[in-house]
């Protein structure tokens, strides 16, 4: 299944979702330490800080490396060396002027954005250290899009781990710093939230500078591909520019509709509550465990998706390009296996250990949060094959069905949360439902649609059903083997960590000996030689 030419799409695609994995598993051990610092009002104002910061990146940079990814790599399969570097230059200008001016708006309208949306005049501190930062992110997103474009993840792998490591070592000491420096200001722990704002300007600028560094080094090769392309007809800078709008938009439209969920869940679950008489209180501890404890656990597996579809994104391109329509389909099947091999375990798992996992993370023992997590993990499953697709159909210039399908998911999704909420009490847990529906309805459409452009038929077996089932029997030796230690030691990490690695040894074990995995698709897998070695040696294979 492999093809050395266009580099390993498995070894690509992992080394991005383990970045992303580590750096939210960073962001996340980040904000219990900064909560100690500046308590729970100075982490209400950094919370909102970045709901303004997120808003304002998603509007203005969000989607410019896979805009700049797509539209390089389109041109790259063609050998059209000048016009991708024109692609660069043009996505360069846009990015510095459209992240110039959010960062410009961000800082001076920061007071209106906190009181207005907030009534927080002092989540206006960190927004304004937060400000600058969204034009760092813009120039660094074209230049990881640039070489996302020429099929490499790496520098975007290592550079988001920089990022975040910076974002907690600064944050952190500048959130004790800012404490210290501001101890008899009224403004302290505003100035405190300022602080772990503060890293996330220095991880991005830090992550920039080495993106910067390997632009630099890789120039004298970009020079001698820019003289060997003598024939290539030039593409007019402006023409370029409307294609970089034309594939911006609909990637920003499609990623506002998934964003705003978020809002809406706690729109409807505050009017519908509040309506039947439930107090403030409670209504907030509902919402807390669902956002804070379920979403952002559900979230985590999501990240391995994420990385998939940019990974993705370039060999989609190509192929589509290339009118190779075997090569297309065979891409299609292992973006959408990969991330099923990967999120279907991830679900099983969640869903058993759910109780021990939310007690490690959050010092949670309540039965409500563990069963969140058990009634939503499917979403795990439904999310993951929506963003891989919405990838694919973005790859093969399809941008506005991920829009539509979008929509559609949303007024389902809302219609269903309502529902539930308002005539069948069911509380918080109707969230979750909803939750589940909405990626499920755009996976089925964006499936529909892709096999209609394609002609591409999904496999089955090998892609869901072997999965579930492999899965099914690792849930199994994962909660009786949590209960088993657990009962001998009485301690949490040590039985937690040891049912997590009895569970990924017995699935990865029944996905080699079902042959749900050959031994093809494990060369591709990083270190997949000694994978094949170590399975032949114990009779695997």
């Amino acid at each position: 299944m492999g093809d050395k030419k266009n580099n390993s799409f498995y070894v690509q695609g992992t080394i991005l979702a383990a970045a992303s994995i580590l750096t939210r598993i960073m962001g996340i051990a980040f904000r219990i330490p900064l909560t100690r610092i500046i308590g729970d009002e100075g982490i209400g104002a950094y919370s909102n800080a970045y709901e303004v910061y997120n808003m304002a990146l998603l509007l203005s940079t969000y989607s410019i490396p896979i805009a700049v990814s797509k539209l390089v790599s389109a041109r790259e399969s063609q050998k059209e060396y000048k016009n991708s570097y024109r692609v660069f230059l043009v996505a360069m200008l846009f990015a510095a002027v459209s992240g110039a001016a959010a960062s410009l708006v961000t800082f001076f309208g920061a007071e209106l954005f906190s009181t207005v949306l907030f009534k927080s005049a002092s989540s206006a501190i960190p927004l304004k250290y937060l400000a600058p930062t969204i034009f760092v992110f813009a120039v660094m997103g074209v230049l990881r899009g640039f070489f996302q474009g020429k099929n490499t993840m790496i520098p975007t792998a290592i550079s988001q781990l920089i990022e975040q490591f910076f974002h907690v070592v600064v944050g952190l000491a500048a959130a004790v710093g800012f404490m210290k420096m501001y101890e008899k200001s009224e403004s302290q722990v505003a100035y405190g939230a300022a602080g772990g704002t503060f890293g996330t300007l220095i991880g991005a600028v830090t992550s920039l500078a080495f993106l910067g560094c390997v632009f630099f080094m890789y120039y004298p090769v970009l020079k001698r591909r820019l003289r060997k392309d003598a024939g290539t007809s030039l593409e007019s800078y402006q023409d370029i520019l409307k294609l970089v709008l034309l594939t911006i938009f609909p990637i920003i439209l499609n990623q506002t509709l998934y964003s705003v969920s978020g809002t809406l869940d706690s729109v409807l679950l505050n009017s519908v509550l509040d309506s039947q008489g439930v107090p403030e209180e409670t209504r907030l501890v509902l919402w807390g465990r669902y956002s804070s404890k379920y979403r952002l656990l559900a979230n985590l597996p999501l990240s391995i998706a994420s990385a998939i579809g940019v990974a993705i994104v370039p060999n989609i391109v190509r192929a589509f390009t290339e009118r190779n329509q075997k090569q297309l389909h065979e891409k299609i099947g292992q973006a959408v296996k990969f991330n099923m091999m990967i999120a279907i375990p991830s679900a099983f798992g969640l869903a058993v250990l759910a109780g021990p996992v939310m007690e490690l993370l959050f010092n949670d023992t309540t039965e409500m949060t563990a069963l969140l997590m058990q009634t939503g993990a499917a979403a795990i499953v439904a999310f993951a094959y929506s963003t891989t697709t919405n990838n694919i159909l973005q790859g093969m210039s399809l941008m506005k069905y991920p829009v539509i399908h979008a929509g559609v998911g949303l007024v389902i999704y809302v219609i269903v949360d309502y529902v539930l909420l308002a005539y069948c009490n069911m509380g918080v847990y109707a969230l979750v439902v909803g939750y589940t529906v909405f990626p499920l309805v755009v996976s089925v459409l964006n499936w529909v649609r892709i096999q209609n452009e394609t002609g591409y038929v999904q496999e089955w077996k090998k892609t869901f059903l072997m999965p579930t089932l492999c899965s099914a029997v690792m849930a199994f030796v994962a909660y009786f083997s949590y209960r088993g230690i657990f009962a001998v030691t009485e301690h949490l990490i040590i039985s937690l960590a040891a049912a997590i690695f009895f569970a990924v040894f017995t699935y990865f074990v029944l996905m080699i000996v079902t042959k749900t995995l050959d031994e093809a698709e494990l060369y591709e897998l990083p270190m997949g030689g000694r994978i094949v070695r170590l399975a032949k040696l114990i009779g695997l294979l």
